[in-house]
């Protein structure tokens, strides 16, 4: 009887350990499958076949969902050259393509967003520009959690609440950057001889930087202000029609290009210009960043490449 009884104690205990077993080992599998819905959706293809209608070779539609996970955005975003064209696309979409994108693509749109945010804090470069960014988003966000239950949106809601403070924790994190002067006492931007300083700040395409340059010393104030500086900016993103439409002219009778500059931003786009677009091959109708690889069959596929602004690549899934 004694060993009977050790031997019953000795099952339940062998029962009981694999119970364990079991148990820990469906919880692995469940984190590893959470681990893994976390993760971006990823295809090794750097390109996407961008079809309009049904044929024998090919069914169905390509979305803007599908090609924003394809194109591997992730990475694209790592790239100096395609920095601003990724954040130009992301912007467009939180403006009035967010629900077109599928569950898997929002998500996906906001992994994206959570690594643009992150770099930024990092390298401390493009902060008003992802401070629109986020604005825009949270604005479109606001619109369209007040009509959850009409199918706009895709998922739980407080899912989309948590996103929002997400986004407004970024916002906060954008604000509490503190620049940090270099280490280095070499030569600075006003060491430069004024041809030099003139030369470079031409180089710049947005007339709030020049404003902001022109805060950093008197002397640059004045440079700021120099009215071919703003002339050549105002001709650069507007067309001399535009410009005649709406003259500006100063006290002393001279036409106030600064002025110009900026009542005309309010009233037309102003010219985009990237290092790096996506380009579509008009033979083979594939779409893929500059410089990739794609089965074409072209004898010279790359006169057969078109670049896409970022407004060109979100209307090439309109229908």
């Amino acid at each position: 009887i004694h060993s009977f009884r050790k031997k019953d104690d000795h099952n339940k205990e062998n029962l009981f350990n694999s119970l364990n077993y079991d148990v820990a080992a469906k919880k692995r599998k469940k984190d590893l499958l959470n681990n893994k819905a976390k993760t971006q959706y990823f295809h090794q293809e750097k390109w996407i076949y961008v079809h309009k209608g049904s044929t024998k070779e090919r069914h169905g539609y390509c979305t803007l969902g599908e090609a924003f996970n394809r194109l591997d955005f992730s990475s694209a975003i790592l790239d100096s050259r395609r920095f601003n064209y990724v954040v130009r696309l992301l912007e467009l979409i939180a403006k009035s393509q967010l629900t077109s994108l599928s569950g898997i693509a929002q998500k996906n749109y906001m992994n994206i967003l959570e690594k643009v945010v992150q770099k930024v804090l990092e390298d401390q470069q493009n902060i008003r520009l992802i401070r629109e960014l986020l604005q825009t988003l949270y604005t479109s966000l606001c619109t369209l959690v007040q009509r959850v239950g009409k199918s706009v949106l895709v998922g739980n809601i407080n899912m989309w609440v948590h996103r929002m403070e997400s986004i407004l924790h970024w916002q906060q994190q954008l604000n509490n950057i503190q620049i940090t002067r270099p280490a280095f006492k070499g030569t600075t931007f006003t060491d430069l001889p004024l041809c030099l300083q003139l030369n470079i700040m031409q180089r710049l395409s947005d007339g709030r930087d020049l404003v902001s340059l022109g805060q950093v010393a008197p002397d640059l104030q004045v440079l700021s202000e120099d009215r071919l500086l703003w002339k050549k900016l105002c001709q650069y993103h507007f067309t001399d029609r535009q410009i005649r439409k709406r003259l500006i002219l100063s006290d002393k009778g001279q036409l106030d290009w600064k002025k110009m500059y900026f009542k005309l931003i309010r009233c037309y786009p102003r010219k985009e210009q990237y290092g790096d677009t996506l380009q579509l091959c008009r033979h083979c109708h594939i779409l893929s960043w500059k410089g990739t690889d794609h089965p074409c069959t072209a004898n010279n596929p790359e006169t057969c490449s078109t670049s896409l602004s970022p407004q060109e690549f979100i209307n090439l899934f309109r229908f």
